[in-house]
């Protein structure tokens, strides 16, 4: 796998191509990185507490005395991701004064970048966008690709916009502060890159997930820059989802409706997305006839990222229920990405429900026999 290359990695877009740049100490020299775009009336940073806590000194670094972005606060929790918190940033803009030339710059994780980003396409009309990931799953998937948007209490991610960055800054240094749970939550949207489109890269991750745990530098640095340019390439194809892009939801429907039935509380989405790749891991070896040996090799990779929560004590008619509101799902009919083979996934229509359901049984039984026998309460 050689990805020693730096240059920054390019996105097409309907709406403009624009850059990936993936450099360590980018956080320090956001405004120069920016200057490329242009001159923007007013600058104004979307963020959390938490993060801010943990990046604001060094990106205040990035910006000239005199220069810097006003600042606005979010709450950065799955159960926040909503349309309430996008109007309540959208009125702190107002107040500011932001207007059609002010840029937004969204720093943090996932749920930051994708209410940032919908605020940026929402307010005004839209305005410029500019991405700094500061989570290991927002700086390899939700950062890239333009996917934008809030959930609402009968699905995740159903209220949103296609509205990519104009540039987006992946700083590997950005990761060493993160807390451990969080960092290992990432490392499953990672390995979904090898198992739906190479090959060589997950037999990268089966090698060096010891170092990765660790955070090596290196190991880092190359696994983040394979994972963009695979999104990048696919999204470059298929913008707005209509075919291809789907292969980069393997195992969401099945963490979406984790998620949603647990109330966005008891995982982290990478967690509930390492679930959801068991469970079509399974279906997949059912319906897309997946190897067993390779079901197996996701598996053990997966479990090799750390301790996952355990399955929640809901009745599986009750995940299907949230599985049906889909966005992927047509007619009614549930549409799941399932891999025929590492490194080759594609999209399968009106899989029978009564295999859905047999996975998702089996996976509930697994999960508390596991429990029982390590003492655990499975709740």
């Amino acid at each position: 796998m050689n990805t020693s290359d730096s240059h920054p990695i390019k996105v097409r877009s309907a709406l403009g191509d624009y850059s990936v740049v993936c450099e360590a100490g980018l956080l320090r020299k956001v405004q120069a990185e920016i200057a490329s775009l242009g001159t923007f009336s007013s600058v104004h940073l979307v963020t959390s507490p938490k993060v801010w806590k943990a990046q604001g000194k060094t990106l205040g670094k990035g910006f000239r005395k005199g220069s810097r972005p006003q600042v606005h606060f979010i709450d950065d929790r799955e159960s926040a991701k909503s349309m309430a918190t996008v109007e309540l940033a959208a009125r702190s803009l107002v107040r500011a004064g932001a207007d059609r030339e002010s840029l937004v710059i969204a720093v943090g994780g996932g749920v930051v970048g994708d209410v940032a980003g919908f605020l940026a396409a929402s307010y005004l009309r839209g305005v410029a966008l500019v991405q700094v990931p500061t989570t290991l799953v927002a700086q390899v998937d939700s950062s890239v690709g333009g996917k934008t948007g809030v959930n609402l209490p009968e699905g995740k991610n159903l209220v949103g916009a296609f509205y990519p960055a104009r540039l987006v800054l992946v700083d590997p240094e950005a990761l060493k502060t993160l807390p451990e749970r969080e960092y290992r939550s990432g490392l499953a949207e990672v390995i979904k890159y090898g198992v739906i489109a190479d090959a060589q890269l997950f037999s990268f991750l089966e090698k060096e997930m010891g170092k990765l745990r660790e955070r090596d530098r290196s190991a880092l640095l190359q696994t983040i820059r394979r994972s963009v340019e695979i999104k990048a390439a696919v999204v470059s194809k298929d913008e707005r989802e209509s075919g291809l892009r789907e292969i980069l939801n393997f195992g969401h429907t099945f963490g979406h409706a984790l998620e949603s039935v647990t109330g966005y509380k008891k995982y982290q989405h990478g967690e509930a997305v390492a679930l959801g790749m068991m469970c079509a891991g399974l279906l997949g070896h059912e319906v897309a006839g997946m190897p067993a040996d390779d079901v197996a090799r996701m598996v053990s990779l997966l479990r090799l990222i750390g301790p996952l929560p355990g399955w929640p004590k809901v009745p599986v008619a009750k995940l299907l229920k949230v599985m049906r509101s889909d966005k992927k799902t047509r007619a009614n009919q549930l549409r799941f990405v399932l891999a025929k083979k590492i490194g080759v996934a594609k999209s399968y229509d009106g899989v029978d429900e009564q295999r859905v359901l047999s996975v998702l049984r089996f996976m509930g039984r697994s999960w508390q026999k596991a429990e029982s026998r390590l003492g655990r309460r499975n709740d």
